[in-house]
């Protein structure tokens, strides 16, 4: 058992006697070099997962990179890519590549004598992102901002540079074992998501009787449905309200996952408060709720609180099922219906608004039948879902273990044999 000492951080707690407790500015310095005049127009990003790709790995998800990719700032392989104001969530990460990146990241490269794995599995580390947290500056929350200077003069426990080379490979070969393992468990969950989604289509699409014949809607993206059910436009089966807000009222959002709820209920982080809440609308426990921007990814519900929201959510009332049509609505979402009949598609998003819900076509079973309907797939989404929630506490798990490792071993309170 090694000799441990006191660093006097509470984030570090006790460190080992041979470990030096220094700045990162002596280990690490920042390059910030602009992309004008233009060096490259490789745009990399910085990902949760992978650390720093080229942006068009990506795929369609974050923010658009800007097209004047001067303004940008050169990134190159073997440094730290670190997002200024999100890094007291861990945005960051290892960059292997030469391109450009947003001007509010930072860029590290080792000093002489340092291995950038080992500084970039401190970066990693919870407890240094909350000793980043107190030196943070700005108005919001989710915005909150650390300075390069103020992150370059935090205190860290440093070994020799091989004793930071085997941390740095064990933590390569024990975090990509996590990251595998927790890679064959998201791929669970996608297949058990995409055969949720299937049930959710077959029976919104033909009703739960397969021996009643089918006959053709005439409306391409309704198609067949069984034929004894109708065809109506959204304007025949709603109506579309704006209720009064009231004196307590907390902001309820719709969510991408479908849960209509308040803020409070779920999570805080990652919005933007409004200064004035003009336009805002009452929602009551029970209203079919449809996010007028977000609506063709899913989101898309029953309110299960009383609140307020932003007139971006459209509230639906009908006589009809809400259930069904909540399911209806979501196979429509999966299926890409609302993005294929988008008239002005917007990165990220496409309008689900009013104007567009009651023109689009919907299949009209008897209400007898969208009851039957809601109600089986309440429960066959349940019981589904009981199974996801189980996958992903697996991943929090596995995810809370990673990040118990990488804190141990940079901190030196287990070392690498």
């Amino acid at each position: 058992m090694r000799e441990m000492k006191n660093s006097g951080f509470e984030w570090i707690e006790d460190m080992p006697n041979d470990w030096c407790l220094e700045r990162l500015q002596w280990h690490i310095e920042e390059i910030n070099i602009s992309n004008n005049p233009i060096q490259t127009k490789e745009v990399l990003s910085l990902t949760n997962k992978l650390g720093v790709i080229p942006y068009e790995e990506k795929g369609n998800q974050g923010n658009k990179a800007k097209e004047n990719v001067y303004e940008y700032k050169l990134a190159f392989p073997n440094t730290i890519v670190a997002n200024s104001m999100n890094i007291l969530i861990g945005s960051v990460g290892l960059c292997n590549y030469f391109g450009c990146v947003s001007p509010v990241y930072y860029v590290f490269k080792a000093k002489k004598g340092n291995n950038i794995r080992f500084l970039n599995y401190i970066f990693q580390t919870t407890g240094f992102q909350r000793e980043l947290r107190k030196f943070a500056n700005g108005i919001l929350e989710i915005r909150l901002r650390v300075s390069a200077n103020d992150i370059l003069k935090r205190f860290v426990p440093f070994p020799s540079e091989s004793e930071q080379h085997r941390i740095a490979d064990f933590l390569d070969r024990e975090c990509g074992k996590i990251n595998s393992i927790a890679a064959d468990i998201e791929k669970q969950i996608e297949i058990l998501e995409q055969y949720k989604r299937s049930v959710i289509q077959t029976a919104v699409s033909r009703g739960l009787d397969y021996s009643v014949a089918l006959g053709e809607s005439k409306v391409k993206y309704v198609g067949s449905i069984p034929h004894h059910w109708e065809v109506k436009r959204g304007k025949y089966i709603f109506s579309y309200i704006q209720k009064p807000v009231k004196e307590n009222d907390g902001v309820i959002t719709c969510f991408r996952d479908g849960e209509v709820t308040l803020r409070s209920n779920r999570r805080e982080e990652g919005f933007t408060v409004s200064e004035k809440e003009i336009g805002y609308q009452g929602i009551d426990v029970g209203d079919l709720i449809v996010h007028g921007m977000d609506g063709f990814a899913g989101a898309i519900g029953i309110s299960d609180s009383r609140g307020k929201a932003s007139p971006v959510l459209n509230n639906l009332m009908t006589t009809h099922c809400k259930k069904y049509y909540m399911y209806y609505l979501r196979n429509m979402a999966y299926r890409g219906v609302f993005i294929s009949l988008s008239t002005g598609i917007r990165v990220r998003t496409c309008d689900t608004n009013w104007g567009k819900l009651r023109e689009i076509y919907y299949a009209v079973p008897p209400l007898e039948e969208q009851q039957a309907i809601a109600d089986y797939l309440d429960k066959k989404c349940a019981e589904i879902d009981v199974v996801i929630a189980d996958k992903k506490e697996q991943l929090d798990i596995l995810e809370n273990y990673k990040k118990s490792i990488i804190y141990e071993y940079v901190t030196g309170k287990k070392e690498v044999m």
